[in-house]
């Protein structure tokens, strides 16, 4: 409690570096997961996605990054048994965020793909079985947690695998596959649009002051998705499609037209992840403002100061600006070849069980919700079609976060001690 009391501003303003770097580090890695398929599919080129990904990324975790956070906050470790040591929940938390932002970055230099929420939880528990024991850490929940890990790629696979099967029957295996895609990829463009307003609408606007009725928010919903289907139904009649481009790659028209929709899907995608990944950074660094604020005392819940969604958001963009175009290249060109229809049916799957995870609080992995959406579009046609060794490279990388992010928790915490004591 007298490391509280004695440097509560300076615990806040540590916190807040290593929130921001955690953060980086997310954008850094989890780039991937918003724009990797984008670029991979030569819909647009990095600078675009970049720009994109700035825009929609930093909207996500402001406007729908709150739901998730709380989870991280107040879910994986008990919080009671911090009741009379505050500053070790303090300082644990301190020590998660660099330990998670650290190897996160040096995952990003080597260009793997591993889990943001993997760091930060294995870090969380590393700190709490050190400092308090094994009953700190609620293993019931831990293992709710994990168990998404497995049923989100699973779900998102499905999602993706029947997304695109919808394609090949509406528009591939037709006589005309050009006009068909003219007039089906608009209904996609509604589905993309309606997935995104109503995790926007429900749960995010609430921290812009704006609240609306379930009813009210379905209807804004549809009214705004329709909107969207309708632009990109005049945009794409509008364009030029030359028939000579199908002699030099089979179905290069209709791929145009899938390529306009993975911009729209690429937006969707920056936004869920914004809205899911920001709560790795920005929980323990919620955790230790409000404790440090409310003198050492541990409540169940407490609001999220105005300055942390914020800061959240800013570093996940630095840090995909800067860092993120190695694992972008992994996860967009080195599971299966991807075209803009498999491409858009791996993002909406994605986009659509991140939103879904974020909207209920579940914190999941995007970087396995996004690959197992990318295997499920592979596995369509078949498994010569995944390349195998990278999938396998992935898997491993993914096994060995968990407990770097602990050791490195534990190693900083007691760093820690003993520069506060």
């Amino acid at each position: 409690m007298d490391i509280i009391a004695n440097y509560g501003t300076t615990l806040v303003l540590v916190a807040a570096l290593f929130g921001f770097l955690m953060a980086w580090g997310i954008g850094a890695n989890d780039v991937a997961n918003a724009m990797g398929t984008s670029v991979g599919t030569k819909s647009l080129t990095i600078r675009q996605a970049i720009i994109i990904a700035m825009i929609f990324e930093f909207a996500g975790a402001y406007l729908a990054g709150g739901e998730v956070t709380a989870t991280i906050r107040n879910g994986i470790i008990d919080s009671n048994a911090f009741a009379d040591t505050p500053d070790l929940l303090v300082l644990g938390m301190i020590a998660s965020l660099l330990a998670a932002g650290a190897w996160l970055i040096l995952a990003s230099y080597f260009g793997w793909p591993v889990s943001t929420t993997h760091s930060i939880i294995g870090a969380i528990v590393g700190f709490a079985v050190v400092s308090i024991g094994p009953e700190a850490v609620q293993w019931s929940k831990f293992g709710g947690i994990v168990g998404s890990w497995i049923i989100t790629p699973a779900i998102s696979g499905v999602i993706a695998y029947f997304m695109f099967i919808s394609v090949q029957k509406l528009i591939f295996n037709t006589d005309d596959p050009l006009n068909n895609a003219k007039r089906y990829v608009p209904f996609y463009m509604f589905l993309t649009a309606l997935v995104i307003c109503l995790v926007t609408i429900k749960k995010g606007l609430t921290h812009v002051g704006l609240h609306l009725t379930d009813g009210e928010g379905i209807l804004l919903s549809i009214a705004i998705s329709i909107a969207v289907a309708f632009a990109g139904w005049l945009y794409i009649r509008g364009q030029h499609y030359n028939p000579q481009d199908d002699s030099k790659m089979h179905f290069a028209n209709v791929e145009k037209v899938f390529g306009i929709l993975m911009i729209i899907t690429a937006c969707a995608m920056a936004f869920a992840h914004g809205s899911n990944d920001v709560a790795n950074a920005i929980g323990p660094l919620s955790a230790v403002a409000s404790i440090v604020a409310a003198g050492g005392e541990i409540g169940g819940s407490s609001h999220i100061a105005w300055w942390i969604l914020p800061l959240g958001g800013i570093g996940i963009v630095i840090g995909l600006a800067t860092m993120g175009e190695k694992v972008m290249a992994t996860v967009g060109t080195g599971i299966t070849h991807l075209t803009p229809s498999r491409g858009f049916a791996a993002q909406l799957a994605t986009a659509a069980t991140v939103v879904i995870a974020s909207g209920t609080g579940l914190p999941i992995s995007t970087t396995q919700t996004l690959v197992g959406a990318v295997m499920g579009v592979g596995l369509a046609r078949g498994i010569a079609a995944l390349n195998l060794g990278v999938l396998r490279n992935i898997v491993v990388s993914w096994v060995i976060t968990l407990p770097a992010g602990a050791i490195l928790a534990i190693a900083i915490f007691y760093v820690l001690q003993i520069c506060f004591s």
